[in-house]
């Protein structure tokens, strides 16, 4: 069992979606209970306005609803970088990643436009390493 398909578990991050301002993407809350670490894979479709960029973020926590969530910050629990996953208006149909391996059971990410006008295609898949194979 040493295939990606029986050593992964792949999660709805956040659902495809057209944002038209600034409001933020937020994914659901991912349960890291049973998983080694947790990657964000963020693909941007079309993105029209000429000057918007896109933040992206970690939340961290044990609290389920996170209200306990803090940033992650730390290189010590990021896999790869807050401004590599963070994009402008110049990446159309791209991808980026960002993964967390800290010691929080739950964990969220969000992605934060700023001067947006236009159309703006994102989504969200998270990919957890489960300790215990093969996974669901």
């Amino acid at each position: 069992m040493r295939d990606l398909y029986n050593n992964l578990r792949v999660q709805r991050g956040i659902s495809p979606l057209r944002i038209t301002d600034n409001t933020a993407a937020v994914s659901q809350i991912i349960d890291l209970q049973g998983a080694q670490n947790v990657l964000f894979v963020i693909a941007a479709g079309t993105l029209a306005d000429a000057d918007a960029a896109f933040t992206a973020s970690l939340t961290a926590g044990d609290a389920a609803d996170l209200s306990d969530g803090v940033a992650v910050t730390s290189a010590d629990e990021l896999l790869g970088t807050i401004a590599g996953a963070s994009f402008t208006f110049a990446a159309d149909d791209t991808v980026r990643k960002i993964g967390y391996r800290g010691g929080k059971r739950y964990v969220r990410l969000t992605l934060t436009p700023v001067n947006n006008t236009g159309n703006a295609d994102l989504a969200a898949i998270v990919i957890t390493s489960p300790r215990l194979l093969p996974a669901s």
